[in-house]
């Protein structure tokens, strides 16, 4: 039976016979999908100053990265990983909309305006070393943070870095495979 869905993380709704494995839109793990009328969103909430430093930060993080992420999904030589940072530039500028959510800010569309190569393995090792520096600081916004709610996005948003950092340490392992062979 085709149920709504939605995203605990990010808002966003889904429809489907069952919860993804992640929200299609901001990559949060299936536990943050409920059913619509089940799932407790909540934008609205008050920062401190750390929290609010650190969401500031966590917004500029995500545009830069979506930024990279467009610009090597334009110029990578390879198409399955231009197909990949195009998904990953899409859920790293849906992650900026739930920090300009919770900072009460109005959407801009982000665009490929950041720098990048068009080698693959050197934007694979950028986006390895980006979504390293988002597991560093996501890790320690969510331990300073006061705020549940805030906390809680700073956590799911950290599994989601997670996947993508697996995914750039698999390419990457995969190109050297091919090297020695």
């Amino acid at each position: 039976m085709v149920k709504l869905w939605r995203c605990e993380i990010c808002g966003d709704p889904y429809v489907g016979d069952s919860p993804p494995e992640n929200c299609p839109f901001c990559g949060a793990h299936r536990g943050f999908i409920k059913e619509a009328k089940d799932a407790k969103v909540n934008f609205d909430v008050q920062l401190n100053e750390t929290d609010l430093a650190n969401v500031k930060k966590a917004l500029e993080v995500e545009i830069s990265n979506a930024e990279f992420y467009f610009c090597a999904a334009e110029k990578t030589e390879v198409e399955e990983s231009r197909l990949l940072f195009k998904a990953l530039g899409k859920v790293e500028a849906e992650h900026a909309s739930i920090w300009r959510k919770i900072l009460k800010m109005s959407k801009e569309k982000v665009t490929g305006n950041d720098e990048c190569s068009v080698e693959n393995k050197s934007n694979l090792k950028e986006s390895h070393d980006r979504e390293e520096r988002a597991i560093e600081f996501y890790t320690e916004a969510a331990k300073a943070s006061e705020n549940e709610r805030v906390k809680e996005i700073f956590e799911a948003l950290i599994e989601v870095e997670r996947d993508h950092l697996l995914l750039s340490e698999e390419r990457l392992l995969h190109l050297s495979e091919e090297r020695l062979r």
